[in-house]
């Protein structure tokens, strides 16, 4: 029988123990509904999401919910809005309480004095031209002067069709202003015209984001096995979608047979009452979806199918180890 001692190494072993005993459990959480500004393709207002509940204004209320997530088991809040920068109340009420991300668009600086180790990701979908199209002004212009330096952040880049060719420059700006960055593909959710994806460009960027990997290895944190699932929605042998991801939440998965799953997630929205049905869009086709969190994280769900060799094998612990990075429970 194959067991994760016979199929690694010395190294990979350390590698190995190092991430299996970290125990990941993670929510999402809308913080707001608002956000200042409007990206076409954002999945949050595409599909009616800010809408479908009304914002908590109690902080006292979010605190009494965060303290009933942490004993429900949570040891990782992930920040999304809206903009939750806006809001820095209800950033701080789960800072205080739980490890904590805080996803962002960077117009905002979070205050360091206040939130001195807060992991922060900052979005950015493609170069100037991209993010005027897509977000209506080069957030990076802004971005990056709030964070330059910063070592609890990095870039999460939205690659958009348009960049095949052109990611190099924007991974080097990034990598200038000492910042790390991180790689996913646009969805593409209200289906912007040149914003869509075909099968041959598929290809084409998973050469183009291996070859950035072997360029700046210090910069890009990322593997060439998440590259391969990213791109083509598959993994061993099975394809990405509804019956597939681990991202939807507990109490609307009524699928069967039930998939590996992350534990106990849940999506809340803002009113801490409601919630959505995944970790992306109410609305989206999952057979679109290229949100890299949810392919990361259906690898992590299934380890045992990776104990087929130890190629296979240590694909998933680099994409473990990519995941635990970007969450801060690992050292870059």
């Amino acid at each position: 029988m194959k067991t994760v001692s016979s199929l690694l190494d010395q190294e990979w072993y350390e590698r190995y123990k190092r991430i299996s005993r970290l125990n990941i459990r993670s929510s999402i959480y809308d913080v707001t509904n608002r956000c200042n500004l409007r990206c076409r393709g954002c999945f949050f207002f595409s599909s009616g999401e800010d809408k479908a509940a009304s914002e908590e204004t109690d902080i006292r209320k979010w605190e009494a919910f965060i303290d009933k997530e942490k004993e429900r088991g949570v040891n990782l809040a992930i920040l999304i809005g809206g903009e939750p920068t806006l809001c820095l109340d209800r950033v701080e009420a789960f800072y205080k309480r739980l490890p904590s991300f805080c996803a962002t668009n960077g117009l905002i600086k979070l205050p360091r004095d206040r939130f001195p180790d807060l992991m922060v990701g900052i979005s950015i979908w493609g170069d100037e031209d991209d993010e005027k199209t897509l977000r209506g002004k080069d957030t990076f212009a802004i971005s990056s002067k709030n964070y330059e330096g910063d070592p609890n952040t990095y870039y999460l880049y939205t690659i958009t069709p348009r960049q095949i060719g052109r990611t190099e420059r924007v991974i080097k700006k990034i990598q200038d202003v000492g910042l790390k960055v991180h790689l996913q593909l646009l969805s593409n959710d209200e289906s912007v015209d040149g914003f869509s994806w075909r099968e041959e460009e598929f290809r084409d960027i998973r050469d183009e984001m291996d070859a950035m990997l072997d360029a700046y290895p210090k910069t890009l944190i990322s593997s060439e096995y998440y590259h391969k699932i990213i791109t083509t929605g598959k993994m061993m042998g099975r394809s990405f979608g509804w019956n597939e991801c681990p991202s939807v939440t507990e109490y609307f998965d009524n699928r069967r047979p039930p998939p590996k799953r992350l534990i106990h997630f849940i999506r809340w929205a803002s009113d801490l009452k409601t919630m959505h049905r995944c970790c992306t869009s109410e609305t989206r086709d999952c057979t679109t979806c290229k949100d890299g969190a949810a392919h990361m994280s259906w690898v992590m769900v299934n380890k045992r199918a990776h104990l087929r060799s130890t190629q296979d094998l240590q694909g998933w612990i680099e994409v473990y180890e990519m995941f635990a990075k970007l969450y801060q429970f690992i050292p870059w």
